[in-house]
């Protein structure tokens, strides 16, 4: 029940960062003044941390979806599996994003 949550949850959080990021983007990209509140929000690395834990998460899951639909039966050992496994990929793309900003 949790992962079927957290899924419908992220995707909806996901579309409304990657919304977001796309609005910001498109006011940088003009030739007069930039808004101030666009800069800011474009480059907030609280929302691209979040948007890379809430993609990794959401997408591990949806993989764990596709596994179950094709019969594999051992559910719990898989959202343990899972739940590592976007951890850790998750704690690697932040520590990418933190050495590189």
């Amino acid at each position: 029940m949790f992962i079927w949550l957290f899924h419908r949850i992220s995707g909806v959080s996901l579309t409304i960062l990657f919304g977001i990021k796309i609005l910001t983007g498109f006011f940088l990209f003009t030739k007069d003044k930039k808004p101030d509140w666009a800069l800011s929000l474009h480059r907030q690395p609280v929302l691209d941390i979040l948007t890379l834990i809430l993609f990794t998460f959401h997408s591990i899951y949806g993989l764990r979806t596709i596994i179950l639909d094709f019969g594999y039966r051992k559910e719990k050992q898989l959202f343990w599996l899972s739940n590592i496994a976007a951890a850790i990929i998750s704690l690697a793309l932040i520590y990418i994003y933190s050495i590189t900003s």
